[in-house]
């Protein structure tokens, strides 16, 4: 939906708000499968979102917030270990007890990171920036979802400007791979 002039907030708010869903529909699951399709869906919308955030949400509260760096940086760091329990979940056996362990700790450190957000760095970004800048970086956002991976690279960098450089590639390689699995379209 890149162009429908929603700002970076409204659109991250949103996309919060349906990782939120989705970690209710994944807690509530019983059939391993389900898991499984629920997991992989979970994990697309996680990775792209923290993809399209690196690339270019954590770049403008650098640039438009005063220590936007001490606050950018503790964002990626969030999400570099969110990445490590998604890792952790892709190989875990969803009728093992691990795995909802891994669960409850995902959806418990994606609802810290979220409420840190949308608390403190969106009012601060709402308030340096022009409605036209939040706009235009909505639109970034979204142009970003398109092309970030859909699996966990732990070890890809996650700062500008190779983020940037090689998430189009992972992402390509990933969609791939989906497609012939079949994966992200339960």
């Amino acid at each position: 939906m890149a162009g429908d002039g929603r700002d970076v907030i409204k659109i991250l708010t949103h996309e919060h708000r349906e990782v939120e869903d989705m970690f209710d529909e994944l807690s509530a699951a019983t059939d391993p499968a389900e898991r499984r399709r629920i997991t992989d869906d979970v994990t697309i919308e996680l990775v792209r979102h923290s993809g399209a955030e690196e690339m270019n949400l954590y770049p403008a509260v650098r640039r438009f917030e005063p220590g936007g760096d001490e606050l950018a940086d503790k964002e990626i760091s969030d999400h570099a270990e969110v990445e490590l329990i998604i890792k952790e979940l892709e190989q875990a056996d969803t009728e093992h007890r691990s795995f909802t362990t891994l669960v409850r700790r995902l959806i418990d450190d994606v609802s810290t990171h979220v409420q840190d957000e949308e608390g403190n760095l969106f009012p601060r970004l709402a308030d340096k920036a022009t409605g036209d800048e939040l706009r235009m970086l909505g639109e970034q956002v979204q142009s970003a979802k398109g092309i970030a991976p859909t699996r966990p690279h732990p070890s890809a960098p996650n700062t500008p400007p190779l983020n940037k450089l090689l998430a189009p590639g992972a992402g390509l390689v990933d969609r791939v791979r989906d497609h012939l699995s079949g994966r992200g379209r339960g």
